[in-house]
């Protein structure tokens, strides 16, 4: 092989001889560097580097303005990304061509899609985006994406789906972090709310006061409750089972029979009474809005629905036909056919006693916390049940009990409100001896 043109110096470059070598050839630095001299005096950086298997010159600019120190940077990094499986040709292209909003959301989602908690969650991620974002950002630029068309996508939705609008905004703005960080825009991120969008739009604490969950009123719960007990179903039972424990639809959808405690006890065999007496139903922190362990107490109404479910190979508790868990919309359609059932009886329906609204699942844990007001229960015991945070951070330091046994007794004064019991609340229903109780 000539070697004629090629000049290897004893050691690696150093900045001088950069700047004042003039005589043509190729000098090797390190990582694949070269420092590359033409016969009119013009000098250019260029790193030998393989990519896939694929050997191949990359340029890196010329000195002075690039100089030694930034031109083993850059080969250092187009080395690392190269042995991790990247192209950074590749990547340098993207960048001179710009990456559209609709590219950035795929490659952000395949670098982080991972950190999320379960697949729903990965599933709304991307369809908010798909639906409300993509068919005004997705085929724009990310270096040109400016404050006016995030209010394209969030102004719409923000009094009516305020919620969801929210959530959107935050993703938006994640996907563009990654898209600055990642080189492919500079500047402030237009998604970002504090000092940029919260200057414009309402904040969603006070547009949401105007459009909370529809609720039971207090008065129809006994009745909605017979009617419920009287609906079969994977649905129906899961409905009873949240409604019982003040839970989230997701936490009940995502439950997993491992996450049952009963003491050492036998579920099938032991009656619902005497289980009640410490068995425990405890979400993890995963699944949990507050990212902390939450425990429920379970009573014998609730374990009564257990004791009848059918048992199989699915983990989830109430699950699909097809052994996974329920989508967010089987309880709702529950609710949604009940209330049906009462406007074709020529009754009202189940309505919210405010907006006059039909009510919905969520809606549950606001009737269970006007009960618990209206008994008179503890504040604290309530938020407790509902898993809500309590006080100050500096109070919650030194509050670390979460008040289990006396939030049973409380759960329990719940289901015999929910079954019409007569004077149900405060400290009148006990737990001790209690028949098997049927929803």
């Amino acid at each position: 092989m000539s070697t004629k043109g090629i000049r290897k110096p004893q050691k690696a470059l150093t900045a001088r001889f950069v700047d004042t070598v003039n005589v043509p050839g190729k000098y090797f630095d390190g990582q694949g560097l070269i420092l590359r001299v033409q016969p009119n005096g013009a000098r250019q950086w260029v790193q030998r580097i393989t990519i896939r298997g694929k050997r191949c010159e990359i340029g890196l600019g010329s000195p002075p303005a690039i100089p030694l120190a930034t031109a083993r940077k850059l080969a250092l990094e187009n080395r690392g990304a190269a042995m991790m499986g990247r192209d950074p040709v590749q990547e340098r292209r993207d960048a001179r061509a710009g990456l559209t909003f609709e590219e950035a959301v795929e490659r952000y989602l395949a670098a982080k899609l991972d950190e999320f908690r379960n697949e729903k969650h990965k599933a709304q991620w991307r369809s908010t985006l798909e639906r409300y974002a993509s068919p005004v950002l997705g085929p724009k630029l990310v270096k040109d994406i400016t404050l006016q068309d995030v209010l394209k996508v969030l102004e719409p939705i923000w009094q009516g789906k305020t919620e969801t609008a929210s959530r959107l905004r935050g993703r938006i703005e994640a996907v563009l972090s990654w898209a600055t960080v990642a080189g492919h825009r500079a500047g402030d991120n237009p998604a970002a709310w504090r000092g940029n969008l919260s200057e414009i739009l309402p904040k969603p604490g006070k547009v949401a006061k105007a459009d909370n969950h529809p609720a039971l009123a207090l008065g129809d719960v006994p009745r909605w409750w017979a009617d419920l007990a009287r609906r079969d179903g994977m649905g129906a039972r899961a409905l009873q089972f949240l409604t019982l424990t003040a839970a989230r639809s997701g936490q009940v959808f995502g439950m997993t029979w491992d996450e049952l405690d009963f003491m050492g006890m036998d579920l099938e065999s032991t009656p619902a009474a005497t289980l009640a007496t410490s068995a425990t139903w405890t979400i993890p922190a995963s699944r949990m809005k507050a990212d902390r362990a939450h425990r429920v107490p379970l009573t014998p109404s609730a374990i009564s629905i257990l004791k009848n479910l059918p048992r199989t190979e699915s983990p989830y508790v109430f699950r699909a036909t097809d052994g996974k868990e329920l989508s967010n919309m089987t309880m709702s359609a529950v609710m949604k056919r009940i209330h049906e059932a009462e406007l074709d009886a020529g009754r009202p329906g189940y309505l919210d006693p405010v907006n006059k609204r039909p009510a919905v699942p969520h809606g549950l844990r606001s009737t269970f916390r006007q009960w618990t007001a209206e008994k008179g229960f503890p504040r604290d015991m309530a938020e407790l049940a509902l898993a809500h945070f309590i006080g100050t951070e500096v109070e919650r330091a030194y509050q670390r009990s979460d008040m289990l046994e006396r939030r049973r007794d409380m759960m329990a004064a719940w289901a015999a409100f929910l079954r019409g019991e007569a004077g149900a609340g405060g400290n009148v229903v006990k737990l001790g001896r209690r028949d098997e109780e049927v929803f």
